[in-house]
């Protein structure tokens, strides 16, 4: 089951970061990023936020479950999304945690067949 936009948009209202937290939509679901460090993804109407130490100490009674077939375990922050407070210090304590993306690889040109 896909993601609902109107969840995905009620995520990034309540996690209130402004031009900081951003989304790209992936398959259907989605993933939330924090100053391009990967943070979370919406997935099947749930919001799940990678595990870390900051989940852990701050968090540590959330359920953890995979978001898709294959992924390791992700809290599932549901019950903070009701508590801006709670979840945007979640998603800014995991995001100083993450690592920063490595630089992509410039595309490179293709020769034409003639």
């Amino acid at each position: 089951m896909a993601t609902d936009q109107d969840f995905a948009d009620y995520v990034a209202e309540q996690v209130a970061l402004g031009d900081r937290l951003s989304r790209k939509p992936m398959f259907g679901e989605y993933a939330f990023y924090v100053d391009g460090k990967v943070v979370g993804f919406a997935c099947d109407n749930s919001f799940f936020v990678k595990p870390s130490a900051a989940g852990d100490a701050f968090v540590p009674t959330l359920p953890r479950k995979p978001p898709y077939p294959g992924a390791k375990d992700y809290l599932v922050a549901d019950e903070l999304l009701d508590d801006s407070e709670q979840i945007q210090r979640l998603i800014l304590q995991t995001a100083a945690l993450m690592p920063l993306p490595k630089p992509r690889k410039p595309a490179v040109a293709r020769k034409s067949a003639r």
